[in-house]
């Protein structure tokens, strides 16, 4: 067993070592070819395939690093954007995320609640994780909802096995329709749950689309504290503290550094670029991360009726977002 163990833990590392190699080989003159196969969605391949067949030899250092690393990633993303632009993108997304939260909030409930019977907390976290952005929306809600320890794995886990699936099937379902970047980074940022997941489809699709969905996503992770608040009304929890995702106002911070210092001094117009182009090659490794994250046991915990309810909830935003966009 200890044998198996060892193994597995030298593959692990094997295939961490082999794409950060080739991720960096980007920087070396005529080796940048090594790269070309290190996407977002074969990381998240890989992560899966070796957690689903080897287990989670670092569950900790996992989850430590993942969550980091997509911090840092999305922070560098910043310096890679303009201020104006990346408003003038994500107007439209910013128009129907209002009325996506709430609705996604109250069909959430009445699906959780009223059709399949599951606890009102669990219920309350799954909606709250699609609505806005999945794990960091879950840990936030959590405890201002008092919610057991049970209910944010069950939570956590759904939306993180539908995320994995996103990443895989948005950017092919995009192509099928048609969608231009502007339009898929849209859809992108308001369907799919987690901050890195979007990041990544919209990196798989294309430059623009990433920066669409990058911009929108995390406008709408904003909505976490409102959420957090109005929770602490509707089911009276005082002295909760509120998780406030603080990246996100770091990324803010990147793109008017970017904009208003870095491309308008010819000395220094390159940096951004080249912070940019590093962070994203820190989400890829991020995406590996999150694949080994995803063993036999969570899926087993999730149960069915937490997933049905996530399925139900991300084909009505899916379809509803995507009939916006079209129509618009």
């Amino acid at each position: 067993m200890e044998f198996l163990k060892q193994r597995s833990n030298v593959i692990y590392i094997g295939i961490l070592s082999i794409m950060t190699v080739c991720l960096l080989a980007d920087y070396m003159p005529g080796w940048s070819v090594l790269s070309s196969w290190v996407t977002p969605p074969v990381a998240l391949f890989l992560g899966l395939v070796f957690a689903l067949t080897c287990g989670q030899p670092y569950p900790a250092f996992n989850k430590k690093v993942s969550k980091m690393l997509l911090q840092y990633s999305v922070v560098g993303l910043g310096f890679g954007m303009n201020l104006q632009e990346s408003l003038a993108s994500g107007k439209e997304g910013m128009t129907f995320t209002v009325i996506s939260v709430i609705g996604t909030m109250l069909i959430g409930m009445f699906i959780g609640c009223k059709m399949l019977k599951i606890s009102r907390d669990t219920s309350y976290l799954v909606s709250s994780g699609t609505a806005i952005c999945g794990g960091s929306a879950i840990a936030a809600v959590g405890p201002v909802l008092k919610a057991k320890d049970t209910d944010m794995s069950v939570a956590l886990a759904t939306i993180f096995i539908l995320n994995a699936i996103a990443l895989f099937i948005f950017p092919v379902f995009g192509h099928w329709l048609g969608l231009d970047q502007q339009q898929f980074g849209t859809w992108a940022a308001i369907a799919i749950h987690d901050t890195s997941s979007v990041v990544g489809a919209g990196a798989a699709y294309g430059e623009e689309a990433l920066k669409v969905a990058t911009t929108i996503k995390l406008t709408r992770a904003l909505w976490i504290i409102p959420l957090a608040l109005v929770t602490s009304f509707i089911f009276k929890t005082d002295g909760k503290k509120i998780s406030i995702p603080w990246f996100i106002l770091y990324f803010i911070v990147a793109i008017l550094v970017n904009t208003y210092v870095l491309e308008g001094n010819e000395t220094l117009a390159g940096i951004g670029q080249f912070i940019s182009g590093f962070a994203r090659k820190g989400l890829i490794i991020t995406m590996f991360f999150i694949g080994a994250s995803l063993s036999m046991g969570v899926i087993k915990a999730v149960g069915v009726k937490p997933l049905v309810q996530g399925v139900l909830l991300w084909i009505v935003i899916s379809v509803s977002s995507l009939m916006y966009i079209l129509w618009n």
